[in-house]
């Protein structure tokens, strides 16, 4: 009987600090044997930053986007990694942007992020071209820029690696799993003109106590109506760690909304739940206030497949 893969950092206790990471590879043999080797060595650079402030609980999760894995690892490929689906139904638009590599580096404190990205990315100088970074930070109470907790319903323990790591269906992948990440940019001065009532329909919770709304007060539109199951009522089960981010002076308030799956189909049919609407029309109203400025998705391997990751079987041309 063989050992399970080892998963990546993806299933770990929420951090006070995040640094969101996209990049994109460029051509060339030589660029991706240096993400390939950047990727055997990856735990390593995470213990070696991470040593020095034992308490900072600083991880990082690396992803591969579809377009990327073939040039990096060739055949076989996760089975349901594909370039993120777009939803549209105007003036609503969950848009694609560009993605070969998501570092997702978590920690207690921000300068233990900024310095494992550092170092990353001075291995990776001239071999990638980096297309989005946030800094993200733990409001209040857990709670977003809305002004409501956020990822109250997230699974825990055995529950949580059952909803988000691949598992014999696609064993050669097993211990991965698929991450989608978008960038949501925030209307505060529209948003904070409702009356908190409203906002809590649209949310579907109570802004200061954090408890749900009882399904006969609960709207169909709210936002934990429409993510929490499908149209047949079946649960839709993910594990986010969103992060709050912002530029006061620039008057830029978002979420960086993160979420692991162990099918990327449970995170779009709650994208396609906000979006298009369950029924169509009964959309995600929160949408009239935050709208999306990125989105990809990844794959994130096991542990053990980043510490010796194949080879393609051909060469780039």
């Amino acid at each position: 009987m063989t050992d399970a893969p080892l998963p990546q950092s993806v299933v770990t206790p929420l951090t006070r600090a995040a640094l969101f990471l996209v990049v994109t590879i460029q051509s060339g043999d030589d660029h991706l044997a240096t993400v390939r080797s950047l990727a055997a060595d990856l735990a390593g650079m995470v213990r070696a930053v991470g040593f020095r402030d034992p308490e900072g609980s600083l991880s990082c999760v690396l992803g591969i986007g579809a377009t990327a894995w073939g040039r990096l690892f060739g055949e076989p490929t996760p089975a349901e990694l594909h370039p993120f689906k777009e939803f549209r139904a105007d003036p609503r638009h969950a848009i694609a942007t560009p993605g070969d590599l998501l570092f997702h580096i978590r920690a207690q404190q921000m300068d233990p992020c900024f310095e494992l990205a550092t170092h990353l990315m001075k291995r990776l100088e001239g071999a990638v071209v980096p297309v989005d970074e946030v800094h993200g930070f733990r409001y209040y109470d857990a709670r977003d820029l809305l002004g409501f907790v956020d990822g109250t319903e997230n699974p825990v323990g055995r529950v949580a690696d059952d909803a988000v790591l691949v598992g014999e269906e696609d064993a050669a992948f097993a211990g991965g799993s698929y991450v989608i990440v978008q960038k949501y940019l925030h209307d505060l001065p529209a948003w904070d003109a409702l009356a908190v009532e409203t906002q809590e329909k649209i949310i579907g919770r109570y802004k200061l106590s954090d408890i749900e709304m009882d399904d006969a007060t609960k709207p169909a539109y709210a936002h934990s109506a429409l993510t929490s199951a499908d149209e047949n009522g079946k649960e839709l089960k993910i594990l986010r760690d969103n992060m709050p981010f912002g530029r006061a002076g620039y008057g830029e308030f978002g979420t960086y909304f993160i979420g692991y799956a162990r099918s990327p189909s449970t995170t779009e049919k709650m994208l396609e739940n906000m979006f298009i609407g369950q029924p169509p029309g009964n959309y995600d109203r929160l949408l009239d206030y935050s709208r999306p400025v990125t989105g990809s998705l990844f794959f994130a391997p096991s542990a053990d497949f980043l510490d010796d990751p194949p080879l393609p079987k051909t060469s780039e041309i």
